[in-house]
């Protein structure tokens, strides 16, 4: 537990947390929506500080990250809490927990681990990182000056605060959306009463300089409707252009929600669409051994890279990250590692 920076006191007394679109007002004692942030005293702090419940070393290609460093080892964590409540989670036994338990780790362990471990960067994942910022912050802070990126995978509630928080450390971030965008499917299976807010996020992250890519869990019966995801690739493609990464996930029933795993034509209903609006580097996530997660050329049809489920198998750039065929940029950061990591790092501590 350590005090937060995210809040604002009120002239009522009361005090509103600032990490989440939420802007959870709160009286003493009451802790937000998340679970994890408590008025105490007369200041808010955040019960998971240094507690990270979930750790694990992943490949880049999990989260999904799908134009940097293909390959890379990850150190992903998350806290138990978060700002939603989809009635799908696949990790609900941390993001529904309202408890405050975990590993003790502070920022400087968890960076000393993650070096330890030969990992490339430190995602915050599992759970909504935005609901723990200022732990991730501090994380980030000290990942940075040993060499290590930073990616968020999000569900994108941030706020402009805490954008200017994160903005400090954060290299990358995965926006998940999930049943399209779709308002009714957000109030009904989320608790989120207002998914617009995500494209504002979205704005924030590309004017910060944070690499942007997106995925959309696409729920069969409930969360598919092709003009919704068209309207939703649309405003994406507003903000971020045609070159931004869209991927849409199967989803499998899990917690409360027992519709089937989503048919895979209904995947590639929503990877045609995509590609037909023009996104140049569309995917499909969550199943190994179709075409449709490698990326390819978008002016000739090169195989560029060549992936299988979660691991990039082949990699066909020049030296200067162009298609070996036609000679047109693709906007994949190919090196075995983030350009930090080219500074000498000591394994035996972290500065």
């Amino acid at each position: 537990m350590k005090k937060a920076s995210l809040y604002r006191k009120n002239a009522d007394g009361t005090i509103t947390c600032t990490a989440c679109r939420r802007y959870c007002r709160l009286h003493p004692g009451q802790t937000g929506f998340c679970g994890v942030r408590t008025f105490r005293g007369e200041d808010l702090f955040l019960d998971v500080y240094g507690l990270p419940y979930a750790i694990n070393i992943d490949p880049i290609e999990k989260k999904p990250v799908l134009h940097a460093y293909p390959n890379s080892r990850i150190y992903s964590f998350g806290t138990s809490g978060c700002d939603f409540a989809c009635k799908f989670c696949q990790n609900y036994d941390m993001s529904q927990r309202r408890e405050m338990i975990g590993i003790e780790m502070g920022p400087d362990e968890i960076v000393r681990d993650a070096l330890k471990r030969g990992c490339a960067g430190i995602a915050y994942t599992y759970n909504e990182p935005t609901i723990f910022t200022e732990f991730a912050h501090d994380v980030g802070m000290i990942a940075h000056r040993n060499g290590l990126f930073n990616i968020y995978v999000t569900n994108g509630y941030e706020t402009p605060e805490s954008i200017d928080m994160i903005s400090e450390f954060l290299d990358f971030a995965t926006v998940d959306f999930k049943g399209n965008a779709s308002v009714d499917f957000y109030r009904k299976f989320m608790s989120v009463p207002d998914p617009s807010f995500i494209y504002d996020t979205i704005r924030l992250f590309r004017d910060a300089g944070i690499h942007v890519e997106i995925t959309d869990l696409v729920v069969p019966e409930v969360g598919d409707n092709l003009e919704l995801a068209a309207e939703m690739i649309r405003r994406v493609m507003e903000i971020m252009g045609d070159e931004v990464p869209i991927s849409f996930l199967r989803y499998h029933p899990d917690y409360r929600m027992t519709i089937p795993s989503t048919p895979v034509e209904t995947l590639m209903r929503h990877y045609r669409m995509a590609k037909e609006l023009g996104v140049k580097y569309a995917y499909i996530g969550n199943i190994p051994g179709m075409d449709q997660q490698n990326t390819y050329c978008p002016s000739c049809g090169e195989l560029i890279i060549r992936r299988d489920f979660m691991k990039t198998i082949s990699v066909n750039l020049t030296a200067d990250g162009k298609c070996p065929v036609c000679n047109t940029p693709i906007p994949v950061a190919a090196g075995k590692y983030h350009p930090m990591r080219q500074s000498a790092v000591s394994h035996g501590g972290v500065s």
